[in-house]
């Protein structure tokens, strides 16, 4: 299986005079964050907000900064995130691709809008642990 990578508009929310950025983030669903080089960080002028420590494909951990707003764009899909600032290639992971509800195209190694939804972007957002679930699954008003 080779790489799959997206065409992605990048934007900083809170300079909307700012252009974007274009970029070819490469899809990985193994990776938990939105990832992208200082350069990038520097056009979008981007502000470090915290330090994360992530996991590199080799093992390896490093301490990098942790910046955003981020407004991402691909398609008909608008996501907001923030982004770890390590490496030389941008990296699209897969909370963000799940938050625009986007699929990666094994087969033809392509990023897609979810065909089973696409108008508008699908998610969950609900609890099923929490105090309000059981409080609301106590209650005849809603069936079991």
């Amino acid at each position: 299986m080779g790489l799959t990578t997206a065409k992605i508009e990048l934007r900083n929310p809170r300079l909307p005079d700012l252009p974007p950025v274009i970029v070819d983030a490469l899809a990985d669903t193994g990776s938990d964050h939105v990832c992208i080089p200082e350069h990038i960080r520097r056009l979008l002028a981007l502000e470090q907000a915290d330090t994360k420590r992530v996991t590199l494909a080799d093992g390896t951990s490093r301490a990098a900064p942790y910046v955003g707003p981020l407004q991402l764009r691909f398609g008909n899909r608008t996501g907001f995130a923030g982004a770890v600032v390590i490496g030389d290639q941008p990296l699209l992971g897969a909370i963000a691709l799940q938050d625009m509800d986007l699929v990666v195209v094994p087969r033809s190694r392509e990023v897609v809008v979810n065909p089973l939804s696409p108008d508008v972007a699908i998610g969950s957002a609900r609890t099923t642990r929490g105090r309000f679930s059981r409080a609301i699954s106590a209650t005849s008003a809603f069936p079991r």
